[in-house]
């Protein structure tokens, strides 16, 4: 069964080798230090460079239309033989928004509702950034329900960085 493992950047090298991942996908601000790891080939790993910021702010790179399609882009050109990491910096807003819009791209007949509360209870701390969610559900057509959705299961508990963790996709 596809699966896609969410993790923070200082949990990236451990995560890769231990889900046998073949693709990761990156989420961080632009200018951050980066080693790809060296089990992922270069074509399977993808560098988006945006901020983890909800509302324009100086110095900063505000989520937009092109960082989702590279995500939706990234998740659909996966083959799903293996699993696809998703990181951030710290492995709560970006990478968790990351992986519920690819979870509800790949699985269109799946309740955007379901899949938020499989995210929940995978992540206690997830926190997916509330831009990217909106923008993914325009852009996917699901008429306000992925945001209502994240809304529902509000804001994860405290953390300073996330845990890894798994969703399964059908």
């Amino acid at each position: 069964m596809p699966s896609l493992h969410v993790c923070p950047l200082s949990r990236l090298p451990e995560t890769v080798a231990a889900t046998g991942a073949s693709h990761v996908l990156t989420l961080v601000n632009v200018g951050t230090p980066l080693e790809r790891p060296a089990l992922i080939d270069a074509e399977n790993h993808a560098v988006i460079g945006v901020s983890d910021i909800a509302e324009p702010r100086d110095g900063h790179v505000l989520p937009a239309d092109e960082h989702v399609a590279g995500i939706l882009a990234f998740a659909r050109a996966w083959p799903r033989d293996k699993p696809l990491v998703i990181h951030c910096y710290a492995g709560i807003s970006r990478s968790t928004a990351a992986a519920y819009i690819a979870a509800c791209a790949l699985a269109p007949e799946r309740d955007e509702g379901a899949i938020a509360d499989a995210l929940r209870t995978a992540s206690p701390s997830a926190t997916p950034n509330p831009l990217f969610v909106a923008i993914a559900d325009r852009m996917l057509d699901r008429d306000g329900r992925m945001v209502a959705a994240i809304a529902r299961i509000g804001r994860g508990a405290e953390a300073f960085e996330g845990t890894p963790f798994c969703l399964t996709l059908p």
